[in-house]
């Protein structure tokens, strides 16, 4: 496939997963939890969601331009934590199901986790791309918790 119609689709992918997760954000619900001291400011996420999706897409895509159709199981992956990705958008700030939230985005953190191990595998680079995606969901993971416990 030409490389830049790969690279299209990749980014189209991620910033759909971005599009959906983005139809349930911070409301009156939100303002009035009980967040920790060092929960980050509204206005941060959409900046660093922005530049995660971007550097998704191009992991993708680089995997994909490298290996081609023998990558089809790796883009499965990476599309089902797309997925998942959205769905805690939806469970945390549609449904405020705090903990089904959290439930979620363990699950995710491990599908990143899988993912950027493949993604290394057949090339370093996209491995790497994904790392800071698996470091904000790794303190997404612990703010989620501790909204949570501080919220039952």
């Amino acid at each position: 496939m030409n490389s830049i119609v790969s690279l299209v689709v990749s980014l189209i992918a991620c910033f759909t997963a971005a599009f959906v997760g983005s139809r349930w954000l911070p409301d009156e619900w939100f303002k009035k939890l009980n967040k920790p001291s060092w929960n980050p400011p509204n206005w941060l996420f959409a900046p660093v969601w922005t530049i995660l999706y971007a550097l998704m897409a191009i992991a993708a895509w680089r995997v994909w331009e490298q290996a081609g159709l023998s990558a089809a199981p790796l883009l499965a992956l990476f599309i089902v934590q797309l997925i998942m990705n959205a769905a805690w958008t939806w469970l945390f700030f549609g449904r405020h199901r705090l903990d089904r939230a959290y439930a979620d985005i363990v699950v995710l953190w491990i599908l990143i986790a899988a993912t950027l191990i493949g993604f290394w595998q057949v090339n370093p680079l996209a491995g790497l791309l994904l790392a800071p995606y698996l470091a904000w969901v790794t303190f997404a993971s612990f703010l989620n918790l501790t909204i949570w416990r501080l919220n039952r």
